[in-house]
């Protein structure tokens, strides 16, 4: 067996009412070697008596090796239970694309809101077209976060069973005939990234290869291609460009962003920086695998801070990886087994939940 139930650190751990949500449990961040532990393969330097920490850097080049494979397994695993979250190198999605992408999104955000309002889709929770600045905000949060952005999803066949669960896509060919071909280019190039990372976690959770890919298989996953335009004097107070949260789904890959600002917390607290790379895709677990895992995966909260040049544009590009809305994301007995001996969170099904946190940020009431 491949994977975390050989890693001596649970050695001799068992295999085999009301609750509060999966957001504010994982916010408990549970540590099996103690509250602010740092394992040392995370240590960068030494900088005047603190640890600078980074989020770890996996090669997808280890993946594609079979004499390679079992230690990516490990290493990605370690990482989703430690902090949540990696840098993915050499993940073979064309560069040329994730250019021609931002560019793309660079044009539409940049025309009239009468011409990007056309596109905006009421009434399907916002998981379609264009949604404007200032409507989505964090749990809690009463501050809107300051984007835009544009969603894309899935689209299946009209005989297929799940048909009617997926709005269509709405795309602005008559202003920018090139978005669709590319940003539809993208999301079919990171779902196929996503299964193999799926794959890894399975084999990493002591599961056949296929246990989650098979769960996101034809599952709500949605490409969001956001903008974050510079800070304008009249922003809310206490406003930034996306306040912290944690994601809802069971894995995001996120492009390399154009400019820095996205921040992870770590177990003390502070706050790691993650820069930006076109190299990179930065690999996080939300919620929903958080909750399948009993916690043994991390939902780690994460924030994009505003920049110190106000006049500055950010563009990001995330795609959330989400199974079928009937997944049952109760936890595992397996995982709970080796994470305390109870159940952390409710028995509620992927589209109950997706559906319960879209309207705590606001996109299904405005």
């Amino acid at each position: 067996m491949v994977g975390r139930f050989r890693s001596a650190r649970h050695l001799g751990l068992a295999v085999c009412g009301n609750h509060p949500t999966i957001a504010e449990i994982g916010r408990q961040k549970i540590n099996f070697l103690g509250e602010g532990f740092i394992p040392t393969r995370h240590i960068t330097s030494v900088r005047e008596d603190r640890l600078a920490r980074k989020i770890p850097e996996l090669d997808l080049r280890e993946w594609h090796d079979p004499t390679r494979r079992t230690d990516f397994v490990t290493k990605m695993g370690e990482a989703l239970e430690d902090i949540g979250f990696f840098a993915l190198n050499n993940h073979d999605i064309d560069l040329q694309l994730i250019e021609s992408a931002y560019d793309n999104a660079n044009d539409f955000f940049s025309r009239p809101e009468a011409e990007k309002l056309g596109h905006e889709r009421l009434g399907i929770q916002r998981q379609r077209g264009f949604v404007p600045f200032g409507v989505e905000h964090a749990k809690g949060n009463l501050a809107p976060d300051l984007k835009e952005f544009w969603q894309s999803g899935r689209t299946l066949p009209s005989d297929h069973p799940k048909a009617d669960e997926f709005p269509t896509n709405t795309w602005p060919d008559e202003i920018q005939p090139d978005f669709q071909t590319t940003i539809d280019g993208l999301y079919r190039e990171m779902e196929k990234l996503s299964h193999e990372l799926l794959c890894a976690a399975s084999l990493y959770l002591g599961k056949p290869e296929k246990w989650l890919s098979d769960m996101a298989e034809d599952g709500n996953t949605i490409l969001r291609v956001i903008h974050y335009p510079p800070i304008s004097p009249d922003a809310p107070p206490g406003a930034t460009r996306s306040a912290q949260h944690e994601d809802i789904n069971f894995i995001t890959l996120l492009v390399g962003s154009t400019a820095d600002g996205l921040e992870v917390m770590d177990h003390d607290g502070s706050w790691i920086k993650v820069e930006g790379n076109h190299h990179h895709i930065i690999v996080d677990s939300g919620d929903m695998l958080q909750s399948l895992t009993n916690g043994l995966f991390k939902s780690t909260t994460h924030r994009v801070i505003n920049p110190d040049d106000d006049t500055s544009d950010r563009f990001s590009m995330p795609l959330f990886v989400h199974p079928h809305n009937d997944i049952d994301l109760t936890p595992r007995p397996e995982f709970i087994a080796i994470t305390g001996g109870d159940a952390k969170y409710p028995t509620i099904t992927a589209g109950e939940y997706l559906h319960q946190r879209l309207e705590e940020i606001g996109l299904t009431s405005k």
